[in-house]
C-alpha cells in the first residue's frame, strides 16, 4: 500500500468514526422518510407529466379525425360536380390524416403504458413509505427509550461524561482543601515554635527568649513573695490563738462564778467581750 493509499485510508477512517459519533439515528430516519417522500412527488409529477402528453396526443387526435371527415366531404362534394382532380387530392389528405391518427395511437398506446407503470409503482412506493413511516416511528420510540434509560443508567452510576466532570471537580476540590488544611497546620505549629518572627515587631528571637526569661523570673519572684506574706500571717495567728487560750486558762482559775454565771445565764457574745477585755487588760 503506498503512503497516499495509506493516509486516504487514515482520513476515511477518521472521517467514519467522526460521522458515526455525530450521527442521530433518529434524523437519519426522518431524512430517509423525507427522502422517499420527494421520490414519491417525483414520481406523481412523472405521471402528471405523461397525462399531460397524452391529453395532448388525444387533443392532435380528435383535429385529425374532424379533418378526415372533412376531407370526405370535400372528396363527395367534388364526385358530385365530377371534380374527380379535386375528389383526388381530398382522398390524399384524408389518407396522410389516417397515418398520423394511427402514428398518434401508438404513441398514445405507449404513453398509456408508461403511465399505467408509473401508477402501479406510485402505489408500490406509497405502500412502502406508510410502512417506512410506521417502522421510522416505532425505531424512534425504541431509541429515545433506550437514550433516556442510558442516561438515567449513566448518572445512577456515575459513569456519564457530565458526572465524571462533577466526580472530578468533587475530587479537586477534597484534594485542594486537604493541601490547605496542611498548610494551615504547619503553619500554626511553625508559629508555635517560633521560626516565624512577627512582622509588625522589630524584637529577634534572642529578645523574645531574654523577655520570656525576665517574665519567668518576675513571676517566681512575686511567688515567693506571696508565700512570705501567708507565712507571716500564718505566724500571727497562731500566735493569737495561743494568747487566747491562755487568757481563758486564767480566767477560768480566778473567775469560777463569774463563768458559772455565764453558763448559766449570759450569751455567747457576752462572754467573748469579756474575754477580749481580759485579754487587753493583760497587754
Amino acid at each position: 500500500m503506498g503512503l497516499l493509499a495509506r493516509f486516504s485510508y487514515v482520513v476515511r477512517s477518521k472521517l467514519n468514526a467522526l460521522l458515526n459519533r455525530a450521527e442521530d439515528p433518529q434524523e437519519t430516519l426522518d431524512y430517509s422518510y423525507e427522502r422517499m417522500r420527494d421520490e414519491l412527488q417525483d414520481v406523481k409529477r412523472g405521471i402528471a407529466d405523461l397525462t399531460t402528453q397524452k391529453k395532448r396526443l388525444q387533443m392532435q387526435k380528435r383535429r385529425l379525425e374532424q379533418n378526415v371527415e372533412k376531407h370526405n366531404d370535400q372528396a363527395r362534394e367534388a364526385v358530385r360536380q365530377d371534380r374527380d382532380d379535386l375528389a383526388r387530392k381530398a382522398l390524399e389528405k384524408k389518407q396522410s390524416k389516417m397515418e398520423q391518427i394511427e402514428e398518434l395511437d401508438a404513441q398514445i398506446a405507449d404513453l398509456e403504458e408508461t403511465q399505467d407503470q408509473l401508477v402501479e409503482k406510485k402505489d408500490e412506493l406509497q405502500s412502502r413509505i406508510e410502512e417506512f413511516r410506521t417502522r421510522k416511528e416505532t425505531m424512534k420510540a425504541r431509541y429515545e427509550a433506550a437514550e433516556a434509560s442510558t442516561r438515567v443508567s449513566e448518572a445512577m452510576t456515575g459513569a456519564g461524561e457530565e458526572m465524571e466532570d462533577v466526580s472530578r471537580a468533587i475530587e479537586r476540590a477534597s484534594e485542594r482543601t486537604e493541601e490547605m488544611e496542611a498548610r494551615a497546620q504547619a503553619m500554626d505549629e511553625l508559629e508555635e515554635e517560633g521560626v516565624f518572627e512577627d512582622a509588625l515587631s522589630d524584637k529577634d528571637s534572642i529578645d523574645k527568649e531574654l523577655e520570656a526569661g525576665r517574665s519567668s523570673r518576675e513571676v517566681e519572684s512575686e511567688l515567693e513573695t506571696l508565700k512570705g506574706e501567708l507565712g507571716k500571717a500564718a505566724g500571727g495567728e497562731r500566735e493569737a490563738e495561743a494568747a487566747e487560750e491562755s487568757a481563758e486558762a486564767e480566767a477560768g482559775e480566778t473567775e469560777p462564778a463569774a463563768t458559772e454565771t455565764s453558763g448559766s445565764g449570759e450569751t455567747d457574745e457576752e462572754v467573748e467581750e469579756e474575754l477580749a477585755e481580759l485579754q487587753e487588760d493583760e497587754r
